[in-house]
């Protein structure tokens, strides 16, 4: 704009308004502040098109600006001029009466600082000031300051001016003339320096934003209004800061990623090009910088409405490449904002999905924690905002090696499925997403920490059946739970029941021992049932100190001792045990120490032990919904069961009940309930109900006549003509509750012994199944009938005869429905033999010696005991595994271990070797539970050697699991049993290798000591259990096993003392054991701590005259054993391996079978490594 010469009037000669003297600096303040007022309201009287007054009082105008008016220290005559100068502003634009850019700069700057009085609205001068805003926003008049040089100066102490000045108080009019007022000269100038763009930016960061919201609103409307214009602005300056790292260019440097994300807010558009920037930024080599802009960028995708995901792909995608950063937190950054990414995009969560899935697998624990939080917090608010592969992730981290990370992923599915499943809160569709959550929960119990077994108790305690609920609700609540679960599910929830109980009966027994007078006996007995509670709490260490300390405060509190007295007692209620639990920790708590570990240890204890379920009102309520089921009322299709499936499941569940809680079902109205169930069609219901009627019956004689004259009848009915299962369940259930007992089971035994008939097979199954359990039972009354049953019947007639011809499809197993009934009935008659040895419990008569000859019989001809060739190959299959599992039934009992020869030992374990996958794997699963509950012999944790060779992966490492298992359990037991260290032989692990030694060197594969496979399979058979066993050196082991070993080779063996070539097997497997142990072990040649004790059943006492010095493998087997070839696939050896027994015809195996003769429904393929192999046939399953 050019400046106009103005003529400059002569001196004195300046004209004022009518009635307005000369204001000059004679006067006083209140004269000149008069005068001022009469001018003001002249020059607000005027307009663009008075010329004449323009020019009469263009001399006024410039005396106006002169400095007695500037630098007034009037306040009242500032405003008043400042007014004038607007008005003069308005009324001679567009040309200013002012021709100096000097005298211009200092009047615009005066108006300025005038403006400052906007801030006091309850000023009486607040409207003048409010007129000098809107006089200046409407024309526009800082507009003129375009032209001067150092304008900038005056833009940046208006636009600070103002920032400061606007407050609540002001209105909507006040904002929009400062807004109109900066946005003119935002648009219409050349551009906006830095200076100008940071007295605006800097209201936008947080420190400031939070000092004046008014400021920083106004900062908000002003950018987006004026966004084209100064967009070009931001970009440089961000473009200077972060591209080029100057920043010096501005104060505001340090705040460029709070002012993106401002910016970002305000108006995308203000950012167009400074999104390409922050590509680069993400690629810094900085990390703390790439977190700096991580953090930004999430905030600016993670937006409710932001779409910048969608406008920007390569920044997505490259701020989804942060998820694999290889600064730490950097990734947790990207972890945090996929939360907020997955509630306000859900469109997004595909693209989220692959990186999360590689984060939920991060070596960063708190990675891996927060991807759980992450996911689980977006399914609690939608369960639509997480796809069933996030779900997965959670899924998957409820086994992380991380205890923090586990229990993180229990917590969030515990919860999702309590929101969804249990108060569905979405709908069924939603509860059917997630219905997989209740068994993976309970599947956890499965695991060996003991922080996951009480974490899933108190889940489903406050998740799965919250025991806050009524009773009738809890109880429908878990009744449709159980019927839902799968069986892995059940088998859990039945075993956490068990273990409460357990834990329940050690508690009862602890009491029990503080009843007892004081003594050293008594106080070693405390002690390990403290030991076995702490067992079953989190941290056993620090749990042993607080147990002792809580037994101590038992010993002192007899009050304290009847109130867990009565948590415990079988008649405690839900809510008596809730009264009870909060007086125990009323009575523990410590009101000056907030943080107490003894208090929350003894709360665990509390949780595990409280019957907060399962009472006599919970009872009750569960068998009328079972009621409910069988009348067709209950709502079991609206809760997604069929009623066969709810009656089923609920008679389960009673029955699993009545193991753990027998006294809450003594009532009439339960028992009436039960008998009803009895008359049912489906065998399962009937079988269940009678084994509650096993467990619960006690009191029925004395108690309920009514009951017991109704059931003694159908009891009798079921064990003659009901189910093999029912059967059973009948006679104990009769041996359990009634009186005459005696008298019941002979009405039931006189009349099945004398129907006895091998020609009906299908007829016999239930009797044998009866008398078996009843000879059991009650061996004084009828051990002595059985023995001409068992000779003239069971031997003579059903086992030496084969009636029926089986089938010839050549599979080595069918299923149950195929199995032929003769097969059938011969299994049971196996069994019942077991039985009836086991009533008896001794051997005076001979005929455990006869049944043993008979079983290994059974094994030589490979199931086939008459060697007629009618039976079936898969009824083969089940008669080797009813007599090998017999074998291992009567080793359980002493007085018959003691009579099983070592070749009868031999033939029992080599069928965890037979040709047939299922009998190897049946066979395994019952050696193994045997000898995990110390039911059997140490010998026969050698067979597990043998399973070195099973061609299959699957069945070696089960072995494998079930050694690891054993082993464990016998240590455990002699570190708690202070008693055991005087039947160490019969129980330390290491004590097993003897029997292997001796089992091995009578494998019938083991033909030629010096062949350098068979040596190698020996190498592989002995390390299979070595290796589990020098896991640790404890107590120098390793010695130990050394000398044991050479111990063995200073013996003969006991079997065929006088037999070179066995002796020679017998050392060539010390001598190759000795090898593996020196080979894998460096503390092996120390001073064994003891001298081992040899069986003398398998070794001979050793000769003083007899050293045997030999070594029994060349140095080309040593080579060979130490770098042999790579092994192909093992392949077992014949089903049941020929034996050198005096007097019997060794078994030779038959002719291969076809290929795929084995390929049965339930069989794996024929292994082709098992083709080469004569001694174990075709059908590797």
């Amino acid at each position: 704009m050019e400046f106009p010469q103005q003529q400059k009037p002569a001196e004195g000669k300046i004209t004022y308004p009518p009635g307005v003297k000369e204001i000059t600096d004679k006067i006083s303040n209140d004269e000149v502040v008069k005068r001022l007022k009469m001018v003001v309201k002249t020059f607000m009287d005027m307009d663009q098109d008075s010329e004449d007054e323009k020019q009469q009082y263009l001399a006024l105008a410039l005396h106006l600006a002169s400095e007695f008016f500037l630098r007034n220290p009037n306040k009242d005559v500032r405003l008043l001029v400042a007014c004038c100068l607007a008005d003069i502003f308005r009324i001679y634009a567009p040309e200013a009466p002012y021709t100096s850019h000097d005298k211009l700069k200092d009047i615009f700057l005066f108006i300025t600082r005038q403006l400052k009085g906007l801030e006091d609205t309850k000023s009486p001068q607040f409207n003048r000031y409010f007129y000098l805003l809107e006089n200046l926003a409407w024309v526009k008049s800082y507009n003129i300051c375009f032209e001067l040089e150092d304008c900038n100066e005056i833009f940046i102490q208006l636009f600070k001016t103002l920032f400061s000045v606007i407050n609540t108080s002001h209105n909507q009019k006040v904002q929009m003339h400062m807004l109109d007022l900066m946005s003119s000269i935002i648009t219409e100038g050349d551009g906006v320096t830095q200076e100008l763009l940071d007295s605006i930016l800097i209201n936008l960061i947080p420190a400031h934003k939070n000092l004046n919201k008014q400021a920083y609103d106004l900062a908000r409307v002003l950018l987006k209004r004026t966004v084209q214009a100064i967009e070009t602005c931001i970009a440089y300056f961000f473009n200077q800061v972060l591209v080029l790292g100057k920043s010096s260019v501005s104060d505001l440097s340090e705040h460029v990623f709070d002012l993106i994300q401002e910016l970002f807010a305000i108006d995308p558009h203000l950012l167009v090009s400074v999104m390409p920037q922050l590509e680069f930024k993400l690629k810094s080599n900085d990390g703390e910088e790439r977190l700096a802009v991580v953090r930004l960028l999430a905030k600016l995708f993670g937006a409710r409405d932001s779409e910048l995901a969608n406008q920007n792909r390569p920044l997505w995608q490259c701020f989804l490449g942060r998820f694999n950063d290889i600064h730490v937190p950097v990734r947790l950054e990207c972890v945090k904002f996929a939360s907020h990414c997955l509630m306000n995009h859900p469109d997004l969560a595909k693209d989220l999905t692959e990186y999360l899935k590689v984060r939920s697998h991060d070596p960063e624990e708190a990675i891996r924690h927060d991807v759980i939080v992450t996911i689980i917090n977006a399914g609690k608010k939608d369960l639509n905002l997480v796809n069933d592969q996030l779900l997965g992730f959670v899924r998957e981290r409820t086994l992380d090696k991380r205890w923090r990370v586990r229990k993180e992923a229990m917590m969030g599915l515990a919860q999702l499925y309590k929101k969804y499943c249990l108060h569905h809160e979405a709908g069924k569709e939603s509860a059917q997403k997630i219905s997989w959550i209740k068994d993976k929960l309970l599947h956890i119990y499965y695991q060996n920490s003991i922080d996951d077994k009480l974490l899933v108790e108190k889940i489903f305690a406050q998740y799965m059946v919250p025991h806050s609920l009524e009773t009738e609700e809890k109880m429908k609540c878990l009744y449709y739970l159980y019927a839902c679960l799968d069986p892995n599910a059940v088998k859990a929830l039945n075993e956490m029941w068990k273990c409460q109980n357990m834990l329940r009966g050690l508690v009862r027994e602890l009491l029990d021992l503080h009843k007892l007078p004081p003594s050293e006996a008594n106080n070693t007995a405390m002690f390990g049932k403290l030991l076995t509670i702490t067992k079953n709490l989190p941290d056993p260490g620090k749990a042993q100190d607080f147990m002792k300390k809580f037994n101590q405060v038992l010993a002192e509190d007899e009050k304290l001792r009847a109130q867990l007295e009565q948590l415990i007692s079988p008649t405690c209620s839900c809510k008596q045990a809730e009264v009870c639990v909060r007086e125990i920790t009323r009575k523990l708590t410590f009101p000056k120490q907030p943080a107490n570990p003894f208090l929350e240890m003894v709360k665990f204890l509390l949780e595990r032990i409280a019957p907060v379920h399962i009472d006599s009102e919970a009872i009750s309520a569960l068998v009328k919904l079972l009621n409910k089921s069988i009348e067709g009322t209950a709502d079991d299709e609206e809760e997604g069961v069929t009623p066969d499936t709810a009656i089923r499941s609920g008679l389960e569940l009673l029955k699993v009940l009545s193991f753990t809680h027998p006294t809450s079902f003594h009532s009439a109205e339960t028992y009436e309930s039960l008998l009803q169930c009895l008359k049912m069609e489906d065998d399962k219901v009937a079988e269940a109900a009678i084994q509650i009627f096993r467990n619960t019956g006690q009191k029925i004689e004395t108690e309920l006549p009514q009951i017991r004259s109704t059931l003694i009848p159908i009891l009798h009915q079921k064990a003659k003509r009901g189910t093999p299962h029912q059967a059973k369940q009948a006679v104990h259930c009769i041996h359990a509750i009634f009186h005459n007992k005696e008298v019941q089971l002979a009405q039931i035994f006189e009349p099945l012994s004398r129907s006895l008939n091998a020609d009906v097979p299908e007829q016999l199954i239930t009797p044998l199944v009866a008398l078996g359990h009843i000879s059991m039972l009650a061996p004084d009354q009828f051990a002595s009938p059985m023995k001409s049953i068992v000779a003239n019947f069971i031997v003579k007639d059903l086992l030496m005869n084969d009636r029926s011809v089986g089938n010839r499809n050549g599979k080595l197993w069918s299923t149950d429905e195929e199995v032929s009934p003769e097969v059938l009935a011969k299994v049971q008659a196996i069994k019942l033999l077991v039985r009836w040895l086991l009533g008896m419990k001794n051997n005076q008569s001979k005929s455990a010696n006869s049944t043993l000859r008979l079983l290994s019989a059974m094994l030589v001809s490979e199931g086939d005991l008459t060697e007629q060739k009618k039976i079936s190959k898969s009824d083969m299959s089940r008669l080797r595994l009813a007599a090998g599992s017999a074998i291992l039934k009567l080793a359980q009992e002493p007085c018959y271990h003691e009579i099983i020869t070592p070749e009868q030992f031999q033939l029992c374990g080599l069928v965890i070797n037979d040709e047939c996958y299922q009998v190897r794997q049946i066979f395994a699963q019952k050696l193994h539970l045997a000898l995990a509950k110390l039911l059997l012999p140490l010998e026969y944790l050698a067979v597990f050697a043998l399973c070195a060779k099973d061609p299959v992966k699957e069945r070696r490492a089960h072995a494998r699991q079930c050694l690891l298992k054993n082993i464990s359990v016998r240590r455990e037991y002699i570190k708690q049993n202070p008693m055991a260290q005087e039947k160490l032989v019969s129980l330390l692990p290491e004590y097993v290798v003897p029997y292997m030694i001796h089992l091995l060197a009578h494998d019938p594969d083991f033909t030629k000591p010096q062949d350098l496979e068979q040596l190698r399979d020996l190498k592989e058979c002995l390390w299979f259990m070595l290796e589990v066993l020098m896991t640790k050196n404890e107590n120098n082991s390793h010695a130990f096993l050394r000398k044991m070993v050479e111990n063995i080779k200073q013996t003969k063996d006991a079997q065929a003392p006088d037999d070179p070539k066995t002796n020679e097997k017998l050392y060539v497997v010390c001598d190759v054991a000795l090898f593996v142990i020196t080979n894998k072990s460096t503390a092996c040649h120390l001073e064994s701590p003891k001298d081992p004790v040899l069986p003398t059943k398998f070794f001979t006492p050793p000769d003083k005259d007899f050293i045997n010095d030999k070594d029994y493998l060349s140095s080309e087997a040593r080579t060979f054993l130490l770098t042999g070839k790579p092994k192909p696939n093992p392949v077992l050896g014949t089903v049941n391996k020929p034996l050198s027994v005096t007097g019997r015809r060794p078994y030779t195996k038959s002719a291969p079978l076809e290929a795929g003769s084995n390929l049965s429904s339930n069989s794996e393929p024929c292994s082709p490594a098992g083709r080469g192999r004569g001694c174990m046939g075709m059908s590797l399953i």
